[in-house]
């Protein structure tokens, strides 16, 4: 029977308890009950993963580009060895079914294999020069210790991204992992030391998320940041970083709108997009939430959509056949309800769901919600949740205002038949990344990344690891 682990902080190679010996509780969302504990990172915990990460930037910068990648290979092949382990923890205090857990974990693996390679590829330019004898070149070189923040919706995801980048660079880093959810980041950390990342290139801490991101972002050691969460607290971060001149990379809040055009294949959009709606219950940035349905299809879209919502089979994500977990924290369920009311007052019909499952853990029903107002605040706040709203549209420029209505520019989808209805979302949907008639969101070698107020910069393709890798010119006569 495998049980929860303590979880440590991760300092210079080295697993330990906080230095003040404070602790803070882990709750599993199925259950209630408390699992475990963390470390409070304290002010000198920090002095000392700042330490670390300074002397261990020093030492990995120097380390080949092969060498890395050959190190984070190994890494790699250790999270897969280990994802059924690691998929329970993940479930047990994330709350998500074990079968996505192990696809989160599997994903992962697969982001490490990426950048490993992308190690190798940071490639530098001689440029012509305009005078006989001069050779002109740019040079890569690592931007220094990076200081990462993460939520708890997908605590290995959202930390592979900026970790494996970092680390492909010649970075080395401090991870600050969600403290709801951190035995399993712990693990991604693990299977990193566990391959040879020297001591001090990679370390972890746990503690307030506004203490430590106000000292480590002013931190004249850290000299990038990136950052996953809110719009609101992301802002706040970037205007800190800004002050000290570091880079940020910002993957903020959404609202993603699908547009579903009446020659679409309305039972392709329903199952697509039910499956995208209701997996991590909801809680997914890029999750669809604002279906805009073409008045052709508004009922058959809607039927399909409710029948998929009633089918889904809730519980604890450990049992067998759950598709859709608890919410991760209990202060979700008010949050749905009071925007989920406060659209019925004001003229929308709940088709189903709605409501609070039980009293036991954070059990929230599938829910979809029609004829929505835009003066409710659910047309205008991300729900986060498994919450799905369906309006109708008439025309392709009706569907094109409400999708860029908004400030947020994360996710976005599609569904048509036509050739130029697609060519025109393209052009026109102001969103970081769009997906038609498929859901081709946050593979590895794509960009992830939002516009507007959903951040800036991207965390996956070709071009993720460029934010970590400072661009110098050499020119030399003779």
């Amino acid at each position: 029977m495998q049980t929860y682990p303590k979880v440590q902080l991760f300092i210079d190679g080295s697993w330990k308890d906080a230095a003040s010996g404070k602790t803070l509780p882990v709750t599993d969302p199925a259950t209630g009950e408390t699992i475990g504990t963390i470390p409070h990172a304290s002010r000198e915990d920090l002095d000392a993963a700042v330490a670390a990460a300074d002397k261990g930037f020093r030492q990995w910068r120097d380390t080949s580009p092969f060498d890395r990648s050959k190190m984070m290979r190994r890494a790699a092949d250790l999270l897969r060895e280990r994802k059924e382990t690691i998929a329970w923890m993940m479930t047990r205090e994330q709350g998500k079914p074990i079968a996505q857990s192990l696809v989160e974990i599997s994903g992962a693996a697969d982001v490490m294999d990426w950048f490993a390679e992308e190690a190798r590829r940071t490639y530098g330019q001689i440029i012509p020069s305009r005078a006989t004898g001069v050779t002109q070149m740019t040079i890569k070189s690592p931007v220094g210790p990076v200081a990462a923040f993460t939520p708890w919706n997908f605590p290995i995801n959202q930390i592979v991204r900026k970790l494996s980048a970092a680390v492909a660079a010649g970075c080395s880093i401090i991870v600050k992992a969600p403290e709801e959810t951190p035995a399993s980041p712990a693990e991604l950390i693990r299977v990193f030391a566990d391959a040879g990342i020297p001591a001090g290139v990679v370390n972890l801490v746990y503690g307030v998320p506004s203490e430590i991101s106000e000292y480590l972002i002013a931190h004249p050691v850290i000299r990038k940041i990136s950052f996953t969460g809110s719009t609101p607290v992301g802002k706040q971060l970037a205007a800190l970083a800004g002050l000290h001149m570091k880079r940020a990379t910002m993957e903020l809040g959404g609202h993603a709108p699908v547009m579903v055009f009446d020659d679409a294949n309305i039972d392709q959009a329903v199952s697509i997009m039910a499956g995208s709606k209701f997996r991590n219950a909801g809680q997914v940035c890029v999750a669809p939430t604002r279906f805009l349905v073409q008045d052709g299809v508004m009922d058959q879209f809607t039927d399909g959509f409710v029948k998929a919502a009633k089918a889904v089979k809730v519980g604890n994500g450990l049992e067998d056949g759950v598709e859709m977990g608890p919410l991760a924290n209990e202060r979700r369920i008010p949050a749905l309800e009071e925007l989920i009311n406060d659209a019925v007052s004001k003229g929308a019909e709940l088709k189903t769901g709605g409501r609070r499952i039980g009293n036991t853990g954070n059990f929230f029903e599938p829910t979809v919600i029609t004829n929505v107002p835009l003066s409710a605040r659910l047309m205008n706040e991300e729900p986060f949740g498994p919450l799905a709203i369906i309006n109708r549209f008439s025309t392709l420029e009706d569907a094109i205002t409400e999708a860029n209505r908004l400030p947020f520019g994360l996710a976005s989808f599609g569904f048509t038949g036509s050739t130029a209805t697609a060519q025109a979302l393209g052009r026109r949907v102001e969103a970081g990344m769009l997906s038609i008639n498929h859901n081709g969101l946050a593979l590895p070698e794509v960009p992830f990344g939002g516009m507007k107020d959903s951040g800036y910069g991207t965390e996956g393709g070709s071009e993720a690891i460029n934010s970590y890798l400072e661009t110098r010119f050499v020119t030399q006569l003779g």
